[in-house]
């Protein structure tokens, strides 16, 4: 699957078995992260910060307290891509090492 083209149904579908955690609302990637606190959840956000940085795909996102709300979209594809994918993998490894409640 091309990186920037938008995902099929079934392939957004097969995607989404494999993340734990995300959905698809209002036609994009999303998900809720919980932390302990508010530094746990700021320390999240900076350290996906430099992956976003270095994907060059930016997410949109909330942070309130202890909790950071996600969406991704491609907005040039139209849609959901593999980049958001990648982007939604190495934002869950982040928060694993980051205190992240379950």
């Amino acid at each position: 699957m091309a990186a920037r083209q938008k995902l099929s149904e079934v392939e957004l579908g097969e995607a989404l078995r494999t993340l734990e955690g995300w959905s698809v609302v209002n036609g994009k990637l999303h998900r809720g992260y919980e932390f302990a606190d508010f530094v746990e959840a700021w320390g999240f956000m900076s350290s996906a910060a430099l992956v976003i940085q270095q994907m060059d795909h930016h997410p949109e996102w909330f942070n309130v307290y202890h909790r950071v709300r996600v969406d991704l979209i491609t907005h040039d594809a139209g849609g959901i891509t593999a980049r958001d994918i990648e982007l939604a993998r190495r934002m869950n490894e982040i928060a694993a090492h980051r205190g992240m409640k379950a």
